[in-house]
């Protein structure tokens, strides 16, 4: 493992030759910076994103159809109604997020902060349990009594979002249309407001640009300089505060640096996107039953840290955040109860899955959830969709999906479609290599107890 070469991936040039040894520590440390402050950037480009899209805080960005290739976050789920409600407290004070009862729809999602470690989840797999409720967000360092009726959240930083999945009932025009209507229930709003008939602002970019791939260059300090400014520093990160200074990045002041510095910056940025790769193909050492090649994304550890905004004294696992969110967004408290995640980038013989080749996946009958499942293909560069793609998935929902007999259902992912099996493809670009994320929506205990698998992806 570890093989960086094995993908399609395009690096820069990383050999550098420090002048001194400022210099080196300067790169060393601006390496550390870009792993440290991985989730805080992919954050800062859905802000980013969100003002290009003409909305703001304390507002609601949505997809009024199933998402297109524009929606290029990482690792989206392209058979699913998204809301993202976007909060901030640093003027507004308290803000109230209202999910609503799951009568006629229903949402899976989660309430993050500007680290994207999960405050609550949501819905009926959340804390709500499908009848609703007020959710309210409230600064860092909120002292002032809250009125009754709410579900208080504290929060480490002024800024957050949630990530709300309006849930489909099926595949058809009429079924998306209502879980479009249902999560347009959903509300944000400052407290201060709450006596008041506020109108909840919804801004639909569903043919809009909306983009928060990393970018590894100098705008990744930039984007990281943002975020130190505005937010406050947390007790577990402040051994940071000095690593950060040395880069140029210090609270108070802007970030202005010289040539020479970015030249550096972008010799340390590139560095670590070879190791944050490395990183991301060792987790597939840990497969999720040992036969397959199939894993959670991610490491035990942080999946535990992330849902106790990392209780435990003695684990920061800082490598693992970074990697995992170079690759995706957003976190659930409870990981398992709403939605659960399988992935793979190798194929049944231990290669790359290459989307110059066709591949076939047979799914077993009677997979493991109440709601659906989903298979999504991804550009393995990007981590993204696909550009200027039709599509990108096959789902329980998706119209006209084939079984065969025995109730199995194949998955073909490749460039061009097998004869007949139009219905259960999935296209793949020639030039780039792939990986697949496999989600369960409401899964059930098969899926946990390992009495049902997912095979592996077989070359045709």
């Amino acid at each position: 493992m570890g093989k960086v070469a094995s993908t399609t991936k395009t690096k820069k040039d990383t050999t550098f030759k420090p002048a001194s040894i400022q210099e080196h520590l300067l790169f060393n440390r601006a390496v550390e910076a870009v792993i440290w402050g991985m989730p805080a950037v992919n954050f800062g480009l859905l802000c980013q994103a969100t003002i290009q899209a003409k909305s703001a805080a304390n507002e609601i960005v949505y997809w009024s159809r199933l998402p297109g290739w524009k929606n290029q976050t990482l690792t989206p789920n392209p058979d699913t109604i998204y809301f993202f409600p976007f909060f901030d407290t640093k003027k507004a004070g308290p803000v109230v997020i209202e999910i609503p009862p799951a009568n006629g729809g229903s949402i899976t999602g989660s309430i993050d902060d500007g680290w994207q470690t999960a405050l609550e989840d949501v819905g009926p797999a959340g804390y709500d349990e499908g009848k609703g409720g007020k959710y309210l967000l409230l600064p860092p360092d909120f002292n002032d009594k809250v009125p009754d009726g709410y579900i208080v959240l504290p929060c480490s930083t002024y800024r957050g979002f949630a990530v709300l999945r309006s849930n489909l009932s099926g595949g058809s025009d009429a079924e998306v249309a209502n879980a479009v209507e249902y999560g347009r229930q959903i509300r944000i709003y400052p407290l201060s407001a709450v006596d008041s008939r506020i109108q909840v602002k919804f801004t639909d970019v569903i043919d809009t640009l909306y983009d928060n791939t990393i970018p590894y260059d100098i705008r990744f300090f930039q984007m990281l300089s943002l975020f130190v400014q505005y937010e406050p520093w947390l007790d577990r990160d402040k051994a940071m505060i000095d690593i950060l200074k040395t880069i140029g990045i210090e609270k108070g002041k802007a970030f202005i640096p010289d040539n020479r510095t970015q030249e550096i910056l972008n010799a340390a940025i590139a560095e670590a996107h070879i190791w944050l790769d490395m990183q991301y193909e060792l987790v597939f050492n840990n497969r999720y039953n040992a036969e397959y090649h199939w894993a959670l994304p991610t490491t035990q550890e942080l999946v535990q840290g992330m849902s106790t905004s990392f209780a435990r004294a003695d684990s920061y696992p800082l490598d693992a955040r970074g990697m995992t969110y170079s690759m995706a967004y957003f976190s659930a408290k409870h990981l398992g109860q709403g939605q659960f995640y399988l992935m793979a980038i190798k194929d049944k013989n231990d290669k790359a899955l290459d989307g110059g080749s066709t591949y076939k996946l047979n799914i077993p009958a009677s997979p493991p959830v109440k709601l659906y499942w989903s298979a999504v293909v991804y550009d393995r560069t990007t981590h993204a969709f696909l550009r200027e793609m039709k599509w990108f998935s096959r789902s329980s929902n998706t119209p006209g999906l084939q079984k065969n007999t025995n109730d199995s259902i194949d998955i073909y992912f490749g460039p061009e479609a097998p004869a007949g099996k139009e219905s259960n493809w999935i296209p793949t670009n020639r030039q780039n290599q792939f990986e697949v994320l496999f989600r369960f929506y409401g899964p059930e205990e098969a899926l946990f107890n390992k009495t049902w698998k997912l095979p592996d992806i077989e070359k045709v």
